[in-house]
C-alpha cells in the first residue's frame, strides 16, 4: 500500500517536471511503421509527421473478440534532445465486436517515445483511454508498447551540416560569377 502511494507521487512529480522541459525538436523521423502490443490486443501502427512536432498515427488492432481502427493526432515534445520525447494526442476509432456488432468512440493518448541510437527503431509506451459508443464497455484504459521501424528519416539540419557543407554551399558553387561591367586597374 505504501509503495503504491509512493509510486503515484513519483509519477505526479515526474509528470509535472516533464511539462516544464522546453520543447526541442521532437522527432528524428518523418514516417515509421511497426507493431503495437497491449494487454489482450495487438496490431499495426503507422506514424506520419504532418507538421513540426505533430504526427498522425493510425492503429489497426485485433483482439480475441474484436477488430478496431484508430486515427490519432499527436503533439510531440522533446526531452533532452530529439531521441527521447513525450507526446499527447486525441482521435477516434471504429470497430466491430463479435458479440455486439459495430461500435465507435473517442480516444486520448499520452506516451513516451525513444529513438534507439544508431538503429532505425523507435520504442514507445503509451496510455490510451477511450470512451465507447454502442458497446458493452463504455470506457477503456489500456496501455501498450510499440516498436516502429523508421521508413523515412528527417532531413538532417544543424551546425555540423553547415560546417561540413550544406546544400546552400553546393548551390553557390554551381552559380557562375557574373562578368563585371567595369574593369579594374589590374584586369587585362
Amino acid at each position: 500500500m505504501m509503495f503504491l502511494k509512493f509510486l503515484r507521487r513519483a509519477l505526479v512529480v515526474v509528470g509535472c517536471g516533464l511539462l516544464w522541459v522546453p520543447a526541442a525538436q521532437a522527432q528524428k523521423y518523418r514516417t515509421a511503421a511497426g507493431i503495437r502490443l497491449g494487454a489482450g490486443n495487438y496490431g499495426l501502427t503507422v506514424q506520419q509527421k504532418i507538421f513540426d512536432k505533430t504526427t498522425l498515427e493510425g492503429l489497426g488492432l485485433v483482439s480475441s473478440r474484436e477488430v478496431t481502427a484508430t486515427l490519432l493526432a499527436e503533439r510531440h515534445f522533446g526531452i533532452l534532445g530529439p531521441s527521447l520525447n513525450y507526446y499527447f494526442g486525441a482521435g477516434g476509432h471504429v470497430g466491430r465486436n463479435k458479440d455486439t456488432g459495430a461500435f465507435g468512440g473517442i480516444d486520448a493518448l499520452a506516451g513516451i517515445e525513444y529513438k534507439v541510437a544508431l538503429t532505425p527503431f523507435v520504442l514507445s509506451l503509451d496510455f490510451k483511454p477511450s470512451v465507447e459508443f454502442n458497446s458493452d464497455d463504455w470506457a477503456r484504459f489500456p496501455t501498450a508498447f510499440s516498436v516502429r521501424y523508421i521508413l523515412i528519416k528527417e532531413k538532417k539540419t544543424g551546425l555540423l551540416n553547415d560546417i561540413f557543407g550544406s546544400d546552400k554551399d553546393k548551390q553557390k558553387s554551381k552559380r557562375k560569377a557574373k562578368p563585371a561591367d567595369r574593369r579594374g586597374l589590374f584586369d587585362f
